[in-house]
């Protein structure tokens, strides 16, 4: 075989496909072509080694055995048992399966890879008078079985556990959620660092946890194997495996590496003394120590760690890093600080130095000003990141001058030069409608309202009262969803809001919330009291504002509560304490608030406690509108005044029933208020 045509797999993570395809190509690997999941090749037996060796960005490579039917568990079984196993299989190996794929008749993986494990037993039973034993663990000899409708391919994995163990990590001690090896490598190459490196660049890394990224591109510099350090490979329980073949390559790969003649190439920091202690033990055991400085301090500062490396005279580099984010932050106030952090330690960089960062959102475009040139969508462990690479700084980079409402000007990066255009409109009418509602006496105004197509957000001003007095906060709410093929664009646009708000009102950007339609869904609360008319109301800032106190509803619930005095008032379907702690006080006898969310329902329940209202008088009902109306008609109770807000998502006919239901629960001379979708508002007096 170390003579003859094989045919291989290297597997990678999703997005990466191309890039590993390019890294192949460059170890001179033939027929290289890219495909979902990975990359095929042909070559020699030199060739499989030489990516299990060589490559940074597989994460397994896999010797191709045969493809077998699989149209059901019986073909299946069949075909695995046909491959002469014991050509493959040293005789004291240990063997595992895995499987992946599904067809109309094999649903289960795991009994996939039950029969084909049955098959190779009791093949080698047959030739050999016993069963090999089985390592579901760690296995010596490990067979992937890939089920595609009705065939499979069996496949023989050569590189054993997955390639991103490197084997220079100490297992418990790393960082929370450390980056994969094989992650950090793609982003790396993805950039062109192995270009920069030969040219004498240099990478900085300002938020480096573990160092991953500053050992995989050190590694990359002094031209070092990244399976250097591993002892275990799957292809030694493997009887095509030629010993002295492999023997040769590692020699090869030692002579090859060149840590001393590289000079310090990589800077890399964390603000976090216990990660850099961490990086430091992990580039000594990979070998580049020399080649890795480390600093322990705020990524805001890096300027003044990389002034004293560009005194040695170097003149290209770029900086890559994996900022904190997800599980290890949670929040949008957590991004907009990392960001920020981010943009900062990016104007320190010489002009011409690019730029790669493993991002969560897109809302580093805004605060890098600049839109990626490369971009891959792929996971960093279960979260969804997209690796974004910018370059030549100097040039691309948006900013919009804006002088706040107090009269400081501020220079905005933004993603989307045309936002200048929003910054302008929003400065007027925030202007203009703060002015409008003090006059009126209100403290929290909507600020804009879709003035501009391109921009159709609601931004509403929260100021903060009773133990949340003195609190800023704003929030910015899609009112459209993005057209197909233009969600980029949309959220670019949303994240230049927030930059530009927070710079209009003067307030810091973690002050700014997003509520983008797409994102709805379960969230940590952020509690803010507000005020309005001497009352207060409990607002959740990033679930759903309205349901403390609706901007757009606030001639709504005066008009109603002028019929509430002595009155009997349901609030159904309003998704809003505030018509029911008006119509409290505007002396109702008795209130009822509908609403099917818990979570609303317990904010609604607060609010009207804050303002002393509360008990069997005040009750919030926790059900659907319109069983709640069904169930009142037919027991017989009825109101004087009945709010009813019908859901947008309602069509013609279930608006029609449920305005039917609610006239049905309004006692004679009462008056029934339907507040419509679009905001406007129907008075019936029945």
């Amino acid at each position: 075989m170390a003579k003859t045509g094989i045919e291989l797999f290297a597997r990678c993570a999703g997005g990466f496909e191309e890039v590993l395809a390019e890294e192949l190509r460059g170890l001179g690997l033939r027929r290289v072509r890219a495909q979902v999941g990975g990359v095929s090749f042909e070559g020699r037996l030199t060739d499989a080694y030489r990516a299990c060796l060589w490559s940074r960005v597989a994460t397994r490579v896999q010797l191709v055995l045969g493809r077998v039917p699989c149209a059901d568990a019986g073909e299946l079984y069949a075909g695995v048992r046909d491959i002469a196993w014991e050509a493959h299989v040293r005789p004291d190996a240990t063997i595992g399966i895995r499987a992946h794929g599904t067809n109309a008749n094999l649903r289960n993986t795991a009994f996939s890879a039950l029969k084909a494990k049955d098959a190779l037993c009791d093949r080698l039973r047959d030739v050999r008078g016993e069963r090999p034993d089985v390592d579901a663990q760690s296995p010596d000899f490990e067979v992937d079985l890939a089920v595609h409708e009705r065939r499979a391919t069996v496949y023989l994995n050569l590189s054993g556990s997955s390639l991103h163990r490197r084997g220079y990590r100490e297992e418990g001690v790393q960082t929370e959620a450390p980056l994969k090896e094989t992650l950090a490598a793609g982003m790396l190459m993805a950039a062109g660092w192995p270009e920069v490196a030969k040219r004498g660049g240099i990478l900085v890394d300002p938020m480096c946890g573990s160092g991953t990224i500053a050992v995989e591109a050190a590694l990359m510099a002094a031209d070092v194997a990244p399976g250097m350090l591993r002892e275990r490979w799957g292809f030694q329980g493997w009887l095509g495996h030629d010993e002295g073949l492999w023997r040769h390559m590692r020699e090869e790969a030692v002579q090859r590496r060149d840590v001393a003649a590289c000079e310090m190439c990589v800077l890399a920091g964390d603000i976090d003394a216990g990660a850099v202690a961490i990086a430091r033990e992990n580039a000594e055991r990979a070998g580049v120590r020399g080649i890795v400085q480390l600093f322990c301090d705020d990524a805001e500062r890096l300027g003044r760690h990389l002034r004293g490396v560009l005194k040695r005279g170097a003149r290209e580099g770029m900086l890559a890093t994996n900022p904190p984010y997800g599980e290890r932050l949670g929040t949008q106030d957590d991004l907009v600080k990392s960001n920020g952090a981010l943009a900062t330690a990016v104007e320190a960089l010489p002009e011409g130095w690019g730029v790669a960062i493993i991002a969560p959102e897109i809302g580093i475009d805004s605060a890098l000003g600049r839109i990626p040139e490369r971009r891959i969508d792929c996971h960093n462990g279960p979260l969804e990141v997209s690796v974004r690479v910018y370059r030549k700084l100097e040039a691309n980079r948006h900013t919009c001058a804006v002088v706040s409402l107090a009269g400081v000007c501020h220079l905005v990066s933004i993603a989307d030069e045309r936002s200048c255009q929003f910054a302008a409109r929003i400065r007027k009418v925030a202007r203009d409608r703060r002015r409008a509602a003090e006059r009126a006496g209100h403290t929290c105004v909507r600020l804009y309202e879709a003035d501009l197509p391109d921009y159709p957000f609601a931004i509403d001003l929260w100021l903060g009262a009773g133990h949340s007095a003195g609190k800023v906060h704003v929030t910015v709410e899609e009112t459209r969803r993005p057209r197909k093929g233009q969600a980029e664009f949309a959220a670019r646009r949303r994240y230049d809001a927030r930059a530009l708000v927070a710079a209009v009102l003067d307030i810091p950007a973690v002050n700014v919330h997003l509520l983008a339609l797409s994102a709805q869904g379960p969230h940590e609360p952020m509690m803010l009291r507000v005020g309005e008319r001497g009352l207060e109301f409990e607002v959740d800032l990033l679930g759903h504002p309205d349901t403390g106190l609706p901007m757009a509803q606030r001639e709504v619930r005066e008009e109603v509560a002028q019929r509430c005095a002595g009155s009997r008032f349901a609030n159904v379907g309003g998704g809003a304490s505030a018509a029911s702690v008006y119509a409290a006080r505007a002396g109702a006898v008795h209130t009822v608030t509908v609403e099917p969310f818990e979570d609303r329902a317990e904010l609604i329940r607060r609010s009207l406690a804050a303002n002393g209202y509360g008990g069997k008088r005040h009750r919030v009902i926790c059900e659907g509108a319109r069983a709640w109306l069904e169930r009142t008609k037919r027991e017989g109770h009825a109101f004087d005044v009945v709010l009813l807000a019908l859901p947008a998502w309602a069509g013609k006919e279930e608006r029609e029933r449920l305005a039917a239901l609610a006239r049905g629960v309004v006692a004679h001379g009462g008056t029934l208020f339907v507040l419509n979708a679009d905001g406007s508002l129907e008075t019936r007096v029945l």
